[in-house]
């Protein structure tokens, strides 16, 4: 019997990695629910356990297997090392441990994922998604044809940001409506029925700091086996959800029907109907990432050609939690007596 704990399990993410674990291979293991005090003594409930949300204290990590860090980057700085020295599994959600040595990005769906955690590694971070998506999808292409540029434009939603980006959203969109002021405190900036590429000087939110961290786990992922990335982030006025428009242009010219047998399989669905074209709202709930594939018309044959659009969208949530769970589920053979060795 695992021991599982999950600090910021109030959090979007949290939830989200709840009701992924309910439906794995762990849901039968025992739950300690962590957040700050905002949350605490909150009833919740992971798979059948029915638990309630506790603060965290220097024996919250005692017998934990894996811990969870789905909160804020300073509740993962201010309490993982306390779960390494109780000798729990860190599994860091935020991000934020990245920078730390020995440390590893992973993504086991991946071929091209980092060679596995030992007894030796600090913490493993689950790539973000969206370095997941893209090495999935390109590492794929890859495969049928050699990618000479590839370059993507994301639409970032508020939930890349929290809860608190979500609920300003919809206040701005409430009070923009009714000719009120808007709040500003996480955009610094008209977020509502506006498309940005920067925020506000005063912003929480930061696109730049997004955007280096995809960077790096794709980077990270790919160790020199993917093609370069041009990306670039738009601060979308939507809740939930990712999309991306990525332009790719190959070596040399190929048929549509070899790179859609390329990216189909495990993780992607790939959407060949117009009336079904993939979409943040389609992707919600969804398991796979949703891909439509577009040839740029060269020659007689439409159906042929050396440039190629793809638009995908996934559920941000979904897939990081789904990773996270793949993480773990990898580390289980460090653990194989179910208990903290």
């Amino acid at each position: 019997m695992y021991r599982i704990a999950i600090a910021g399990a109030s959090t979007l993410l949290g939830k989200e990695l709840k009701d992924a674990i309910g439906d794995s291979p762990l849901a039968t293991a025992s739950f300690i629910l962590l957040d700050d005090a905002a949350a605490q003594g909150q009833l919740d409930q992971v798979g059948d356990e029915i638990t309630f949300i506790q603060p965290i204290l220097s024996d919250s990590w005692d017998k934990i297997d894996f811990a969870f860090f789905c909160g804020s980057r300073e509740m993962t700085l201010n309490f993982w090392k306390n779960a390494l020295l109780a000798g729990s599994t860190v599994l860091d959600l935020s991000g934020v441990l990245e920078s730390e040595p020995g440390v590893l990005i992973r993504a086991p769906w991946l071929e091209t994922d980092t060679p596995p955690a030992d007894l030796l590694t600090p913490a493993t971070v689950p790539a973000h998604p969206a370095a997941l998506a893209f090495a999935l999808l390109l590492g794929r292409i890859q495969q049928a044809a050699p990618v000479r540029t590839a370059a993507v434009t994301m639409l970032v939603p508020a939930s890349e940001f929290g809860q608190t980006a979500m609920d300003e959203l919809h206040q701005q969109t409430v009070n923009l409506l009714s000719f009120q002021a808007m709040p500003r405190a996480i955009y610094d900036a008209q977020a509502a029925f506006n498309l940005l590429s920067g925020m506000g000087e005063s912003a929480r939110a930061s696109l730049p700091e997004l955007e280096a961290r995809i960077r790096r786990d794709y980077s990270s992922l790919g160790r020199g086996r993917l093609p370069a990335l041009a990306l670039q982030l738009i601060a979308a006025p939507v809740f939930h959800g990712h999309a991306f428009s990525i332009a790719l242009e190959l070596d040399r010219s190929v048929e549509i029907a070899i790179l859609e047998e390329a990216l189909g399989g495990e993780h992607v669905d790939l959407v060949l109907e117009d009336t079904d074209s993939p979409s943040n709202l389609a992707a919600t709930g969804q398991n796979d990432i949703l891909v439509r594939l577009r040839p740029v018309q060269e020659g007689r044959n439409p159906m042929q050609s050396s440039r190629f659009w793809l638009w995908a969208a996934t559920d941000n949530l979904r897939l990081s939690a789904l990773n996270a769970l793949a993480c773990a589920l990898d580390l289980r053979r460090l653990r194989p007596q179910g208990a903290v060795q």
